[in-house]
């Protein structure tokens, strides 16, 4: 009888987040489908204007989605090279005390509240930005997604290196004894090896800067604005999250429900990527 409360309680534990995330679904579902009796399916996914608060509403999803995907892919190319080249050095070329040392002071970095980057961002590196390009604006993408990579960094330098860890000492040997370098070795044999955990911490960071807010809010402005040009001002979908919620919107008006269609919207974009992401670590399993 023991043995099985035991089994049920850990059942319970694992099964809560799947609850959960039902329950979050269930809601963003319910939530939405008034708004598509007003809004056409169309008009949501093909509309430039994104305007629910205005006397003459648009509903255009697409200039939401411009701006979360710009700075996300800059901050993606931020994270990912810089992440990927302090696990290597991290995993190969420290040695153990001095890992033990940089590892903790590099995940520091998460441990830093959001509004901290995203006033970091508009009163030190955006100003920094401006001495280079004196046009630019005082809310732009590209200091919020520099920002934000450097805020994910962790993220993807943690779960990295220890993926990069775990390959198996024989094939580094190997490389060795056939003339390899360290440095050869790291990009021929262990990152090679260690893609499918790598990958994991590449889907995190995606899904962390999908979802980051507080950074795009502050420094990336709140004008939701179809452009591909990091150096304008964008608004993602959780900062019009953020902007209608501090408002005072009555229960069930088209732009109460807006927020709940924003945020299916993207979950669904996250979904796509987690998919994305363990169809490639599968990739990559079956060829190792």
């Amino acid at each position: 009888m023991k043995e099985r409360f035991i089994e049920a309680i850990l059942f319970l534990a694992a099964t809560s987040s799947v609850f959960v995330t039902f329950g979050i679904v269930w809601i963003l579902v319910k939530e939405s489908i008034p708004f598509f009796a007003h809004v056409p399916l169309g008009e949501f996914l093909t509309g430039t204007e994104w305007t629910p608060l205005f006397e003459n509403a648009r509903f255009g999803i697409l200039p939401l989605l411009c701006g979360t995907l710009l700075s996300t892919a800059i901050a993606l190319s931020v994270a990912i090279p810089l992440g990927t080249v302090a696990a290597a050095f991290l995993s190969e070329y420290t040695k153990p005390w001095l890992r033990e040392i940089l590892k903790p002071i590099l995940e520091l970095l998460a441990a830093v509240p959001t509004v901290v980057y995203g006033y970091f961002a508009l009163l030190f590196v955006t100003p920094l930005l401006q001495k280079i390009h004196p046009d630019l604006g005082g809310f732009n993408v590209l200091s919020a997604g520099l920002v934000m990579g450097m805020m994910i960094v962790p993220y993807v330098s943690s779960l990295s290196e220890d993926a990069m860890r775990s390959v198996p000492g024989h094939l580094k040997e190997g490389s060795f004894a056939l003339g390899a370098s360290r440095f050869q070795t790291i990009f021929r044999v262990v990152i090679p090896t260690a893609f499918s955990g790598m990958t994991s911490a590449y889907i995190l960071a995606i899904s962390r800067a999908l979802g980051e807010t507080m950074v795009v809010s502050i420094a990336a402005g709140m004008q939701p604005n179809l452009t591909a040009n990091p150096l304008e001002p964008a608004a993602t979908i959780t900062a019009f999250i953020v902007q209608v919620s501090m408002g005072d919107l009555p229960h069930g008006s088209i732009g109460y429900q807006s927020i709940y269609v924003a945020g299916l919207t993207l979950l669904f974009l996250t979904l796509c990527f987690n998919v994305l992401g363990l169809w490639l670590r599968q990739k990559y399993q079956e060829k190792e």
